[in-house]
């Protein structure tokens, strides 16, 4: 028998308060450190209002601030664009009967009305939409997987905003004195817009690749709105998107989802080609971005508000002052992936007033989407990612690479500038958003080793070089060196230059102080191969 009574310890396990502090009490194993850094993960996101696993969008370089409206205008007129129809319903599967875009573009800087800062989601409503299609596209719908989907996608991106204002003022072009840049690009100094004064903002329509929708490429547009530039991104109804929401005023909504050359058949019941299918898709898409080049053209003509009133996005409010703000004569068209090849094939017969180009930017032009059209007379930019030269692909019996590459040049042969290069570094995503939003999940699954902002950079500039050339003929940056590499060379990574992988290795500049410094090429080299180039 002990002297005393024991007092019952308050740490001890028998009791509630005990359990409690053996739950909480440092222990240096290996389950405990995964799940106390997976708590304070998630009340990190939760204070300070992050997405889980993910990065909000950054804010946009450039002298303006961007602005953003979404734009469903009636197809004029209303039409049936192949016979596909769906082996289930028997309906139509390429009716034209609206084009929906979202037009990103400067806008006045801390003047004029805002919509109390209202920003489009990332991912637009409903977002079960979304991930219906993102199930199709991986051959796995069905009500379990759509759902998975859809929680999957609301803890990563549901809470994602684009930072563009809706319906901000179009801005004048009057003030460049604004020096705006962000964390992710502080070295760039704003730069004057290249275009003509009387010509107004130069407009660019962008085509959107496959398993992709309007909202993928919302950077990329942006960071050239912010550089004075209209862009029309453009969200199609070709089976391509995951899903899609029509609209129309006076009908109920519709949904168009992902589907391939499987879900459709001849007006006769036979089934489908992959090739016939692929023309179905490219001539609904030629017929969507006419449309858009109509919509724009008609805001340009003073027909802002009768676009807003037809609108069932109820955006738009001040498209009326838009008004002979717009180059509306020399358009810009540009795509990735299959909308690049969409791009290319809205080229075909041009220019025309259907079909306004006069320059043309293409991404990785893609490798399983149909031939690439060689109907060219407008100047070309080129672009592959490092995963698209880098892997070699049979298309229609030769390399891609050689046909892109021939491509190319026969354009500067028949007198149009023209430039193809490959992109260091990056991997076939690397233009969308999704490197932003999830660089370490994109770099581990794409193999890309650029950092994700600096390769987005890259883009951007040498997409504002080329725009900039096609204004006043002047070749700068990139577009100012000779092609070095006809054809692609793994040389030894990105950032590993080294002397005669290129030509032109010693050509350094004399400083103020007699010595000698690396030109300007030494940095360019790291990030980019040019293969083919008009510079001799």
């Amino acid at each position: 028998m002990k002297p005393f009574p024991e007092v019952p310890d308050r740490h001890s396990s028998s009791t509630a308060a005990g359990k409690i502090w053996s739950f909480l009490a440092p222990r240096l194993t290996v389950k405990y450190i995964v799940f106390s850094a997976t708590a304070l993960y998630f009340l990190y996101c939760f204070i300070t209002w992050q997405p889980i696993f993910a990065h909000h969008l950054p804010k946009h370089t450039g002298q303006y601030a961007v602005g953003a409206v979404d734009i469903e205008a009636p197809a004029s007129p209303a039409r049936q664009i192949d016979t596909a129809r769906f082996k289930s319903s028997k309906e139509n599967a390429f009716e034209l009967q609206t084009v929906l875009f979202t037009l990103y573009y400067p806008a006045t800087r801390g003047r004029g009305r805002i919509d109390h800062g209202h920003r489009h989601p990332w991912i637009p409503a409903p977002l079960s939409l979304r991930a219906k299609g993102y199930a199709r596209a991986a051959h796995i719908s069905n009500w379990f997987t759509d759902n998975l989907f859809a929680g999957a996608i609301k803890a990563l991106v549901g809470s994602i905003t684009i930072p563009a204002e809706v319906d901000a003022p179009l801005s004048d072009r009057a003030s460049h004195e604004s020096k705006f840049a962000t964390s992710w690009d502080k070295e760039e100094q704003p730069q004057e817009i290249l275009a003509r004064e009387h010509s107004g903002h130069p407009v660019v329509i962008f085509s959107h690749g496959t398993v992709s929708s309007r909202t993928d490429y919302s950077h990329y547009a942006g960071e050239l709105a912010a550089r004075g530039y209209v862009v029309a991104l453009l969200e199609h109804r070709d089976g391509s998107c995951p899903g899609s929401v029509v609209k129309q005023n006076g009908k109920p909504d519709e949904i168009r989802l992902l589907f391939d050359e499987k879900e459709v058949e001849t007006a006769t019941g036979k089934e489908v080609a992959v090739e016939d299918f692929h023309k179905a898709q490219l001539s609904f898409r030629e017929a969507e971005i006419e449309e858009a080049v109509r919509v724009i053209r008609m805001i340009n003509e003073g027909r802002g508000e009768e676009v807003y009133k037809a609108n069932p996005r109820n955006e738009g409010h001040d498209l009326a002052n838009w008004a002979g703000r717009l180059n509306t004569d020399e358009m810009i068209v540009a795509g990735h992936s299959y909308g690049a090849t969409g791009a290319l094939q809205a080229l075909r017969g041009g220019p025309t007033r259907k079909k306004p180009f006069h320059g043309a930017i293409i991404l990785d032009p893609g490798k399983s989407s149909g031939p690439l059209n060689t109907d060219i007379r407008v100047p070309l930019l080129v672009v592959h990612s490092n995963s698209w030269s880098s892997h070699t692909s049979i298309f229609y019996g030769r390399a891609h690479f050689d046909t892109v590459e021939d491509i190319v040049r026969a354009n500067n042969g028949r007198g149009n500038p023209s430039w193809f290069m490959t992109s260091l570094g990056t991997s076939h995503p690397s233009v969308t958003d999704a490197p932003l939003l999830e660089p370490f999940l994109l770099s581990f699954t794409t193999g890309a080793t650029i950092d994700v902002y600096q390769g987005l950079r890259q883009y951007v500039h040498v997409a504002n070089d080329f725009l900039a050339f096609l204004v006043d003929g002047e070749k700068r940056g990139l577009l100012a060196e000779k092609a070095e590499f006809p054809k692609y060379d793994p040389g030894t990574g990105l950032g590993m230059w080294k002397p005669a992988q290129g030509t032109n290795e010693t050509t350094p500049k004399e400083k103020d102080s007699g010595s000698m410094e690396e030109s300007e090429w030494w940095d360019w080299r790291s990030y980019w191969q040019i293969h083919v180039s008009p510079v001799i």
